[in-house]
């Protein structure tokens, strides 16, 4: 099987292929033989695994793992028509609109040493194409029968630069790999946006240079547009923030790897460990499970540094009696899972942080049965919910005053938990940030649930036993048709006495 391409694909990238790097005396073998022609496109470099080099992690219809081609070509239609409907809508006329979406670059941390490259999440979802320094163009008129048309412009080919950074798929071939009705090289971006311009002149640009890694690209639309762009990003976050099927399986994958690495590391924690050594563990174990990375850096805090709510210092030790708080995810082939557990670093829980984990874990569950009912049809409503459960709990325990109700109690459990319940997840870790939480939950829909109770070591108006402990539950759910959810996360270990038997068992000979 010849990657995803189809027999018409097929013939016309060994058309480009042979064109290019093949002599004209052994074309007529290479058209009598559907074995040669298929040599010859495996011969050809491109600049990200296909199923023929890959066949391990792409799939036969696939250009990114777990994603089929023709998806990636629906999405570009389907914003193509939002876009189009949208500015006809705010404007009263149809007119014609040329949408740029750059890539990422490579960045370095120092001379020459470049960090693991992260492609663009806008430009990833709407091109499928992993490389860095190209630019998607996307073009619609006003008419319905106007079906858009892209155009992918691309590094070209280049035997120095490809035996120093790896290859490049080049444009000959990008068409067939990406499925967009053309290829340029991307030294020619300025050119085919002039041209852009003064075929249409009243056209509407669309680009985000705030958004762009691309400074060179900036510059060219600067110089064609005189800076009169709108940003495309919030119409492209409205198709990202619900799930395709397909992307859905991806969320699944991600958020078992990282379930089953916190695991592990639950059972290899000991008294006396590092943050840092808890930290490796995580990031081995979810790269052993096939994650290509950690999908940010991990809050690994011992003791009071879990009352830090963004601690990533990670080098302290945490000693026996202190619980563990990890908040970890990975990223597996585009997709992205955030998991948070608080864990005794010894397997026991003392008795007030067994009071505290208990009211928590309570909370917890409560805003999960909630989600898509009343008090949790948006991530803002979870968020008032949580407010007045924790607030409620915490009267329970006589951590605050029994005379508080109403905003006054949730204002008094914010103060426990001064963050937000939830946020989208997907491509990124918070992602599609532009999409309001005020907005209803929908099918395919991904978010976290994680209320946390927080105490720092100096709040004095709480009894000694409970100061400086922090603590915080987070899970992954899928939102379903109807009222149902999916807990993607449900494989990582919560319930209480489930922790205590896990903690440890892994250092036991």
């Amino acid at each position: 099987m010849l990657g995803f391409c189809s027999n018409v694909l097929l013939r016309a990238s060994v058309r480009r292929y042979r064109a290019v790097h093949i002599p004209a005396c052994s074309r007529a073998s290479l058209h009598s033989s559907a074995i040669v022609l298929q040599q010859a496109l495996h011969n050809v470099t491109i600049g990200q695994p296909l199923h023929h080099t890959h066949p391990h992690l792409i799939g036969p219809e696939e250009v990114l793992s777990g994603i089929p081609l023709t998806e990636v070509k629906r999405r570009r239609a389907n914003f193509l028509r939002v876009l189009r409907d949208y500015a006809a809508m705010q404007a009263g006329k149809q007119l014609q609109h040329v949408v740029i979406i750059p890539s990422a670059n490579k960045k370095y941390m120092s001379h020459k040493i470049p960090y693991v490259f992260r492609q663009n999440t806008d430009f990833l979802y709407l091109s499928g194409c992993q490389e860095p320094d190209s630019v998607l163009v996307l073009e619609i008129g006003g008419g319905d029968g106007d079906a858009g048309r892209s155009t992918l412009f691309v590094r070209p080919k280049d035997r120095h630069a490809e035996m120093w950074d790896g290859p490049r798929t080049g444009v000959q071939l990008a068409p067939d790999v990406y499925g967009v009705e053309d290829a340029q090289d991307v030294g020619t971006l300025k050119e085919y946006l002039t041209r852009c311009s003064f075929a249409h002149p009243n056209a509407v640009f669309w680009y985000d240079e705030q958004a762009s890694d691309l400074a060179n690209v900036s510059k060219v639309v600067r110089d064609v547009t005189r800076g009169q762009t709108r940003s495309p990003h919030e119409l492209i976050q409205r198709l990202r923030v619900i799930k395709s099927d397909s992307e859905c399986a991806l969320m699944r994958k991600t958020c078992e790897l990282a379930s089953h690495a916190i695991n592990r590391t639950m059972a290899e924690s000991f008294p006396g460990v590092s943050e840092h050594r808890v930290f490796a563990t995580v990031d081995y174990h979810t790269r052993l499970g096939g994650a290509n990375f950690l999908a940010y850096l991990p809050v690994v805090a011992g003791g009071p540094n879990a009352t830090i709510i963004h601690y990533i210092n990670n080098n302290q030790i945490v000693h026996d009696g202190e619980l563990i708080l990890l908040d970890a995810g990975c990223e597996y082939h585009g997709y992205t899972s955030d998991i948070t557990r608080t864990w005794p670093v010894d397997g026991t829980f003392r008795e007030p942080h067994r009071v505290l984990y208990e009211v928590l874990l309570q909370v917890q569950r409560e805003l999960l049965a909630c989600l898509q009912c009343a008090g949790g049809e948006t991530l803002d409503q979870l968020f008032d919910t949580m407010c007045t459960k924790i607030g409620k709990y915490l009267q329970e325990i006589k951590l605050i005053p029994a005379g508080l109700s109403g905003q006054e109690l949730s204002r008094a459990a914010y103060k426990f938990c001064p963050h937000h319940v939830s946020h989208y997840l997907g491509m990124d870790v918070h992602d599609t940030p532009l999409i309001s939480r005020n907005m209803l939950l929908q099918p395919g829909m991904v978010c976290t649930v994680e209320p946390g109770i927080y105490i720092p070591k100096d709040k004095t108006d709480v009894p000694a036993e409970f100061r400086g402990v922090g603590l915080r539950i987070e899970d992954d759910v899928l939102i379903r048709p109807g009222t149902e959810i999916e807990i993607l996360s449900k494989d990582c270990a919560k319930d209480l006495h489930a922790i205590e038997a896990l903690v440890g068992s892994g250092n036991k000979s």
